[in-house]
């Protein structure tokens, strides 16, 4: 088996390589961190710098300006003399492979802005019934085979290492794995065992581990060894009732490694305190945010939709006529919202291109949040990274996180809307003020408490 990858000081372990994984992650990368990131999900497309488990053990990761290959096109799937592939173009989202007109396979691609990537390959008898299925990963090899009995049920599963020897074989009927490590064979009981096994080997015992979750990630940390509590688990979720039982375990100094919780939620660091977890253990955090540009007080906003119901729309254009209010949709817009240029302080972009909404988002310094159903192209994170003051309504709002609370109306406080935006409008330290406020209660933090935590 390969030698393990070096790994850095500082591990960041998740469930999945969810938003707020992300967004963790990336807070210790722009403060300038050296962490490592493992992910316990079978994910074979995780983004470069992102490691699953599975790579860590089958050696499918690479050295700082090395690399292992790239994803495989459906071209460039193996197959016999004198079979066909076909991209599967205007007839479905996968491709098929055939020979003499009888379907042999079928590709299946992954969701990217790269066309016909080929995420994974399904292989027919001569029933049609799949016998098993190939999984390719981002280095564009078959990483691991899937094998179904004859009704096409799944019976188990192989993944093979990164020099394409089997490494592991999971008993999908009864939860066993054999492992094969070198001239070593170890038998698992349960996934979980087996992650134990390579963090063990990996050296995550001397590191100091970072988690967000209370599942898996907090199981593992309780079965590694530490003479001291370096551990740290970021939680990033609410908070209902009562506390979670396995954070009780940390607050009553049971867990073995983890002797801090950073809270990432403003709302669920207060119900913690509410509920009495000690202030020395439970800690706010933020994240560290790549703010695009600085808001440079220009009276021009931003209004992302994709429906005609803009709640008091038409009052706010009349009441800021030197205000110009940029109005983008990704659909086509109906004839309510296209009458709003009749205003010559309102610009519509029906059908709007990335393009434009990138220079939109550089172009305003407002962001009104008061559209009626789903937002699109997570307008409001994207208006708190371009520094945009948001404002929205109780009714409308789609992303709290980014809004200040006290820029938050209810719709029959409209009035008090159009004051504070006119005193923003009017008052540049007033405009800053309010800003400040945006950024501190979207927890908003500091690159050097990154290095400290990183440092410890």
């Amino acid at each position: 088996m390969e030698e393990p990858i070096m790994l850095a000081d500082t591990i960041l372990l998740f469930d999945s390589y969810s938003q707020d994984s992300k967004r963790l992650h990336d807070s210790f990368r722009l403060a300038g961190c050296e962490c490592s990131a493992v992910v316990l999900e079978e994910n074979d497309f995780l983004p470069e710098e992102v490691m699953s488990a599975y790579d860590l053990f089958l050696g499918y990761y690479g050295e700082k300006g090395k690399s292992l290959g790239k994803a495989r096109f459906f071209n460039e799937i193996e197959v016999p003399d004198l079979w066909s592939i076909n991209a599967g173009v205007g007839e479905t989202d996968y491709g098929r492979i055939t020979y003499q007109h009888e379907e042999k396979g079928r590709i299946y691609y992954l969701d990217s802005p790269k066309k016909y990537l080929v995420k994974a390959v399904d292989w027919f008898d001569r029933k049609g019934t799949v016998r098993f299925r190939d999984h390719y990963n981002r280095y564009g090899a078959v990483c691991a085979r899937t094998v179904y009995d004859g009704q096409g049920r799944e019976v188990g599963k192989t993944w093979f290492s990164a020099g394409g020897q089997e490494a592991i074989t999971w008993n999908c009927i009864t939860g066993d794995l054999i492992v094969n490590d070198g001239e070593l064979v170890k038998f698992f009981r349960t996934k979980l065992d087996m992650f134990v096994y390579f963090f063990k080997r990996a050296g995550f015992e001397q590191k100091q581990v970072f988690y967000n979750s209370l599942a898996n990630p907090f199981l593992i940390s309780n079965r590694l060894a530490s003479s001291e509590k370096r551990d740290v688990l970021f939680w990033q979720e609410s908070v209902h009732e009562a506390i979670p039982g396995n954070m009780q375990v940390i607050l009553n100094g049971q867990a073995g490694r983890i002797g801090r919780i950073l809270v990432q939620r403003g709302d669920s660091y207060n119900r913690l305190l509410e509920l009495g977890a000690n202030p020395d253990i439970v800690q706010r955090l933020g994240f560290v945010y790549d703010f695009k540009k600085e808001n440079g007080h220009k009276p021009q906003a931003l209004i992302c939709t994709n429906s005609e119901r803009i709640e008091h729309c038409e009052e706010l254009v009349q009441a800021f006529p030197q205000m110009q209010f940029h109005i983008a949709a990704v659909t086509l817009m109906s004839p309510k919202l296209m009458d709003l240029e009749k205003y010559e302080n309102v610009s519509l972009y029906p059908g709007v291109q990335t393009e434009t909404l990138d220079e939109l988002f550089q172009l305003c310094d407002y962001y009104f949040d008061i559209n009626h159903w789903t937002e699109i192209v997570s307008a409001v994170y994207q208006a708190f990274l371009h520094n945009h003051l948001i404002f929205a309504f109780e009714e409308t709002a789609h992303n709290r996180a980014y809004a200040a609370d006290a820029h938050v109306y209810p719709a029959a406080e409209f009035d008090r809307m159009v004051s504070d935006v006119r005193e923003t409008m009017e008052n540049q330290e007033q405009m800053e003020r309010h800003l400040q406020m945006q950024r501190e209660d979207a927890m908003a933090e500091e690159k050097e408490t990154y290095v400290r935590l990183a440092e410890c």
